[in-house]
């Protein structure tokens, strides 16, 4: 399971910041996980629990957002929605799609008291 490793490391990162800002507590917390990025959320979720205790992040809300796969089309140059790889353009239905958007795991937002 890497979403444990992910974990870790999501929490060494919050520990980092929050020391830089000088918060004493961590009290909410925007991850950015893109739907084509192979990271299940709901494990991440369990996985940010286990690693945040006994530090500045325990207890903290964790909100999950989850944007869409984005790709562009070889065949019909339309930038599209796709749910998961291997998709076919909803335009053309063609196969050759670059994925441009979706694959990203991104600590987006911190709330520090």
């Amino acid at each position: 399971m890497h979403e444990m490793a992910l974990s870790r490391e999501l929490a060494a990162l919050i520990e980092a910041e929050a020391a830089k800002h000088r918060a004493a507590r961590v009290t909410r917390v925007v991850l950015e996980i893109g739907v084509l990025s192979h990271v299940d959320g709901g494990a991440m979720a369990f996985c940010f629990d286990a690693c945040t205790r006994d530090t500045v992040a325990e207890g903290a809300a964790l909100t999950i957002e989850q944007p869409p796969g984005q790709a562009w089309c070889l065949d019909c140059g339309d930038t599209v929605a796709i749910g998961k790889r291997g998709d076919s353009c909803p335009c053309c239905h063609g196969h050759r799609l670059m994925v441009t958007g979706g694959e990203d795991l991104r600590l987006k937002e911190m709330e520090l008291v």
